[in-house]
């Protein structure tokens, strides 16, 4: 799952190299925080947050083929 959504949001961005994960454990779920270079939060967000949402929904459909729980969280 981590490479999944770095490996999309590498794809996203002007600067790849600037994009970290950071995988923590929370409550049985598994809390994905991205973090990007201040210059490429709006192409990670995206209009209306579509992009981010889009992102969640990949990430929650590969989490439950493996019969776990996920969430993104985007950093500024």
């Amino acid at each position: 799952m981590r490479d999944f959504i770095e490996y999309i949001a590498k794809q996203l961005v002007d600067i790849p190299d600037a994009v970290s994960l950071v995988e923590e454990e929370k409550e049985g779920k598994i809390v994905f925080k991205l973090k990007v270079g201040e210059a490429d939060v709006g192409k990670i967000i995206g209009r209306k947050g579509r992009t981010a949402q889009a992102m969640r929904v990949l990430l929650s459909a590969v989490a439950a083929k493996n019969g776990k729980r996920a969430i993104l969280e985007v950093l500024d």
